[in-house]
């Protein structure tokens, strides 16, 4: 069975955040083995000099990199390529007929990710060029993560 590991900085501090990704860890149980990896966020002062941004995205980036095993690693960026669901799920059907077992999906800290973890990842992916709340970006992934599979399996989620 695939792997999917989420490793993302930062805990979701709202309920309904939390419950809307325990729902999508739910189903996804049917699909994939779904680790989530929360790591800490980097504290910053409220009007951190660029100086201290750069070292809070370098400092969480060492955290990635520890976690990252043998695999796929997706990261999400702003600069990657935006997929259609559809191509989402083509490319996880494609990773496993090649023999991938585990897929790393990569959410840095609200300023990012450093530039080792963009070097290490095999694919940079951009939900969209809008801007969401950095804590919303985790359930949008989970559900197309979600998504992706159901259209693998012909399932009647997505239409």
């Amino acid at each position: 069975m695939l792997t999917m590991r989420l490793i993302c900085i930062g805990k979701l501090k709202e309920h309904y955040w939390q419950e809307a990704c325990r729902e999508y860890q739910k189903r996804l149980g049917a699909f994939c083995r779904l680790e989530l990896i929360e790591l800490n966020e980097y504290k910053l002062p409220s009007s951190p000099s660029e100086s201290q941004i750069t070292k809070c995205i370098e400092e969480e980036g060492r955290e990635i990199l520890a976690k990252l095993r043998s695999g796929y690693h997706i990261a999400l960026c702003i600069e990657g390529k935006e997929l259609s669901s559809e191509q989402l799920a083509e490319k996880f059907s494609a990773l496993a007929l090649n023999g991938v077992s585990e897929i790393d999906l990569i959410i840095g800290g609200s300023y990012g990710l450093s530039k080792e973890v963009k070097a290490k990842a095999d694919q940079k992916l951009s939900m969209s060029p809008m801007t969401f709340p950095h804590q919303m970006a985790r359930v949008m992934l989970l559900e197309q993560v979600y998504r992706a599979f159901q259209i693998n399996a012909n399932g009647k989620y997505h239409k």
